[in-house]
Parts: C-alpha cells; sequence; structure tokens
C-alpha cells in the first residue's frame, strides 16, 4: 500500500482523467482504450496518483481491480470537479452547444413536443434538435439522454424537474355522437397510474358511463380509439389539444379532473452547470410549456 506523503495543492490533471476513467470502467483495459493509452501508462498513472495521495484507490486481484473505499469516496468528487472544469471552460471558450437530445415517450413526442417546437428552433439556428423515442416509462433509467419528458410527480432521484403541464382528465366522444347520449356509449379503459372513469364519477357526483370491450395502456391508443368511433374516453387535454381543436374529438358538457401528475422536463443535476446549456433548457421550457 502506498506511504502516506505530504503533498500540497493538486495531483496532476492528467492522473486523475485516468482514474476517473477507471473508476467510471472498473477496468483498466476499458479505460486506456477510451484515453488511447496502453494499460501500462494507465496502471502507472493510478500508481502515482495513490503515492501521492498515500491511500490506495483501488484493489487488485485475479480477476481484475475493483475500487477500495477510499476510491469509491474519491470518484464523485473527481468527477464533479472534471465535469464543472469542463462545463466552464465551454462557458468561457466554447461554442454554444451543436446538438441538444431529448427522450420521450413516443405519444408524448407527437403531442407535446413537435406541435411546440418551432420557435425553438428559430431562437436556435444551427442547433441539431435529435428525439430519441422511449417505448416504455421504466426504460428512462436505461436512457443516455440528458434531458427527458416524463410523466408523474417530477420526483426522480438525482433530476431536476420543471412542470409543463399538468394533467387534466375530461370526457371525451367521437365527433358525431349524440352530446346527450354519451353516457351510453361504450367506456374505453386506460390502464396505468391516471384516475380511471371511476375516479372520476366519484369526484364529480355522476355516473360513469358502461365499460366497453376496450382496454389499452396508452393515452394515444385510447384517444386513437374514441376518435375512431370506439368509445368514449376520459381523455387528458393537453395530449388530446389538436384533435379537439381540429374536430377529430369533441368535449363532454361534464366536470373535467384535475390529477396530481403531470408532464415535465428533466434533466441530471450537473447538465445545467453551464450557462449555455442552461439558456437552452430555459428556452426549451418556455417552448413546451405553451398551452
Amino acid at each position: 500500500m502506498p506511504q502516506p506523503k505530504k503533498q500540497t495543492g493538486l495531483p496532476p490533471l492528467d492522473w486523475l482523467r485516468v482514474f476517473e476513467a477507471a473508476g467510471r470502467h472498473g477496468n483498466f483495459t476499458a479505460a486506456a482504450d477510451e484515453l488511447g493509452a496502453t494499460q501500462a501508462a494507465i496502471s502507472q498513472r493510478i500508481r502515482n496518483l495513490e503515492s501521492w495521495l498515500g491511500r490506495q484507490l483501488f484493489s487488485r486481484g485475479a480477476r481484475g481491480v475493483t475500487l477500495t473505499v477510499d476510491g469509491e469516496s474519491y470518484l464523485p468528487l473527481v468527477q464533479d470537479t472534471l465535469r464543472t472544469l469542463e462545463q466552464g471552460t465551454a462557458d468561457l471558450f466554447g461554442k454554444s452547444p451543436g446538438e441538444i437530445r431529448l427522450a420521450a415517450l413516443s405519444s408524448h413526442l407527437d403531442t407535446l413536443v413537435l406541435p411546440r417546437l418551432t420557435p425553438f428552433l428559430e431562437a436556435h439556428p444551427g442547433l441539431r434538435f435529435v428525439t430519441d423515442s422511449v417505448p416504455l416509462r421504466s426504460a428512462f433509467a436505461e436512457e443516455p439522454a440528458a434531458l427527458q419528458l416524463r410523466y408523474g410527480r417530477g420526483d426522480w432521484a438525482g433530476r431536476k424537474a420543471h412542470l409543463l403541464h399538468t394533467e387534466v382528465l375530461q370526457p371525451m366522444m367521437p365527433v358525431g355522437l349524440d352530446a346527450v347520449a354519451w353516457q351510453s356509449a361504450p367506456a374505453i379503459e386506460l390502464r396505468g397510474e391516471r384516475p380511471g372513469w371511476q375516479d372520476w364519477a366519484r369526484a364529480a357526483c355522476m355516473e360513469a358511463p358502461e365499460p366497453g370491450g376496450l382496454s389499452v395502456d396508452s393515452m394515444g391508443h385510447a384517444l386513437r380509439a374514441a376518435r375512431l368511433g370506439q368509445g368514449v374516453v376520459l381523455g387528458s387535454k393537453v395530449l388530446a389539444r389538436s384533435m379537439l381543436a381540429t374536430g377529430q374529438l369533441a368535449l363532454v358538457d361534464a366536470p373535467e379532473l384535475t390529477c396530481t401528475d403531470g408532464y415535465w422536463l428533466t434533466w441530471p443535476d450537473s447538465f445545467t452547470a453551464s450557462r449555455r446549456r442552461r439558456r437552452l433548457v430555459e428556452d426549451l421550457i418556455e417552448a413546451l410549456g405553451q398551452p
């Protein structure tokens, strides 16, 4: 184990970059591939850093290397410091980000993002806006995109969140259905975290329509089914905005139900440390939050 040495200041930046890569990968070979160095060079820099600190950062074994307790404690500090240095350098001397990436459910990209995106793109000419369609809510945890549009309560660990739209539900019917007889039409069941027909009925003090034979797990599918005349839906007013505006669906003259959940733009805590990125996020929030 390295013997403690009295040192002042900071260890060389190159050693810290090597330690961060090796700690992130948990492998000296992968760190060498990423940094374009040999495994021997990576090992030497790690030994130099350990000697400088007087602490062992990795345990070496026949099956590879693992971070020690000291290494696990030091890694996030080094990562945050390098990230802050990179972002600060970009703020002072770099160009504006050339690309921004947003992950969301496909139906949310269709209804909440693309219809509101034009002002943002016009305000940032030359910026490449990339969308990633996420098939399931649970897949967000594995999604590499920093910016994500999520449905929920805004309480995701390690992420900041800004509420774009509160979810408001109201009965909707196909165009042409008698407004008085809508409760006689079959009710489309939507499975998931949103309140259902019985929740709406209790809040509205009204009878819910009888269940039909269709059950879906996506609000987008429920709205489309109602538009096709397959029943009435307790629909999201924000997701159905264009369908209502173009006469593809009609609101029932009945009470609406405001939910505790909503649609949030979220990002990692460190993403907006850069002034330029922070400005992009603020402009995107303004665009996507439009009615």
